[in-house]
């Protein structure tokens, strides 16, 4: 059970400390619009005191040090501490974020596979690759990039977390966590793992911030890489902060997704499968598919199809086990939804189905899932990022004028494509600009890698190339060989 008494404190240096201010933030019930507690403000001063431990612990600790494999058997620790809160893990995000038990349930598990790749890593990555001559002294040797600030979202904090810290402290970094004010809870935990798993001090630090206090930590000297997971907007201005003193950068950002469905694929099933999709994460799912992309002389039937699918999703308490879409995170972003639902309208997108708050709900952020048909590719609400349960359906001429559709976006993150032809689906992938594409459904892997083209980001998260943005290489020629 996580320790509430450490929510009034930051873990740095291998301590919880007092902070610098008697500031809190308030964590707000998605369910029942109440606070759930309250957890410390950093200030600036409390952003430099992180900062110091972490570039101190990587100047002068152990860690950096250690070989992968030493590195490896306290991570290997760490994931066992983990796998004991697994409850504690599921509750946490279930209250902040408004997510169903079945999807919390296999959130833990889910995340800590990140931990478990970035243990085997430590041994099967050539960490010292050997160059001709093979009696000679060449090799490129592969270091830790130094100090990371993770900063994780609202909607994911404990997997996007693990995806961030597993490869970056397999590679020799010291870690500063820096999770989303509004779900701070998993990070907490997170901390007193590791706290138990015996880190060197400094090694895993932990703050959360607002934004001034935020931008701080993005700006400072001895921050040497940030890997963001969140908006566009915040995402650039990271991008320029970073690029003004050359740091280095990981930015998995949004997207505007489009599932392109062919004409040779079953419309009822098809429809059943992306109104499923948008339940994931309560439709708060960088990768959703929710550009639906389809033939216009099949658009009507499928809509027909949609709607009937969606309106037998049912919207509430994510405890009732009847209910498959809880409430919306936050108050802020229940509003931003229901003003991209009016311009929508506006714009003269059909409002098939949902588009508001459910009647019967007086308490907690809920909205109905919605379908928007008859959508031009133009609008706001097909080339914005809404992050809710909304989908647009856009009639198309034709599969060619599906792939132009499709890249017709600022993102990039993810799609799919429809079809019982698995060499017309890889024809059609290798088309559409994007950093993961499936066939038949939302899919994305992190033991391969995720991330995105255009504004969707900038890298890769998860497998081997989500490692290699947390090491420098460094050529050694040396005269001869070493002695073994």
């Amino acid at each position: 059970m996580i320790n509430r008494s450490n929510f009034g404190k930051f873990y740095i240096g291998g301590k919880w400390v007092t902070p610098s201010t008697d500031r809190l933030l308030d964590v707000i019930s998605p369910i029942t619009e109440e606070t759930i507690c309250q957890v410390a403000d950093a200030a600036i001063e409390d952003i430099d005191c992180a900062v110091d431990a972490a570039h101190q612990a990587f100047e002068n600790g152990p860690w950096p040090r250690m070989t992968p494999l030493e590195r490896a058997g306290i991570l290997e620790r760490f994931a066992t501490i983990l796998r004991r809160h697994s409850d504690d893990f599921a509750t946490s995000w279930i209250e902040t974020t408004g997510v169903i038990p079945s999807m919390a349930a296999q959130s833990l598990e889910y995340s800590v596979s990140t931990i478990d790749r970035s243990i085997e890593q430590a041994s099967s990555f050539p960490f010292i690759e050997q160059h001709p001559p093979e009696n000679g002294g060449n090799m490129l040797v592969h270091e830790p990039v130094g100090v990371v600030a993770a900063i994780a979202p609202w909607n994911a904090p404990l997997a996007s977390m693990m995806t961030k810290i597993g490869p970056a402290l397999v590679a020799g970094c010291t870690v500063i966590m820096k999770p989303a004010p509004q779900t701070p809870v998993e990070a907490y935990l997170m901390a007193e793992c590791a706290d138990e798993a015996g880190f060197p001090e400094g090694v895993i630090n932990l703050l959360v911030a607002d934004r001034d206090a935020s931008d701080h930590l993005v700006r400072h000297q001895h921050v040497d890489k940030v890997s963001f997971t969140g908006s566009v907007a915040t995402g650039k201005r990271i991008a320029a902060v970073c690029a003004d003193r050359i740091a280095r950068v990981t930015l998995e950002l949004g997207g505007k997704s489009a599932a392109i469905v062919l004409d040779d694929y079953d419309l009822k099933t098809a429809a059943e499968n992306l109104a499923g999709a948008i339940t994931v994460l309560n439709g708060q799912n960088c990768a959703a598919l929710t550009r639906i992309i389809i033939s216009r002389d099949r658009h009507d039937e499928f809509v027909a199809h949609l709607v009937t699918a969606v309106e037998a999703i049912t919207v509430g308490n994510p405890y009732d086990p009847e209910t498959r879409l809880g409430p919306i995170t936050m108050k802020s972003q229940i509003e931003k939804i229901e003003g991209y639902i009016a311009t929508g309208v506006a714009e003269g997108a059909t409002l098939a189905t949902g588009g508001k708050r459910p009647a019967h709900l007086k308490q907690g952020y809920y909205f109905e899932p919605t379908v928007f048909a008859n959508v031009d590719n133009k609008m706001a609400i097909a080339q914005e990022e809404i992050f809710g349960p909304v989908l647009c359906v856009i009639p198309c001429d034709g599969e060619e004028d599906a792939i132009r559709i499709a890249n017709d976006s600022p993102f990039g993150l993810a799609g799919a494509v429809y079809t019982n032809d698995n060499a017309k689906a890889y024809e059609v992938a290798r088309q559409v600009r994007t950093g993961t594409f499936g066939q038949n459904g939302m899919k994305a892997s992190f033991a391969i890698s995720f991330g995105g083209f255009k504004q969707s980001g900038l890298g890769r998260e998860g497998g081997l190339k989500g490692l290699l943005p947390y090491l420098e290489p460094k050529t050694v020629m040396l005269d001869g060989a070493l002695d073994e």
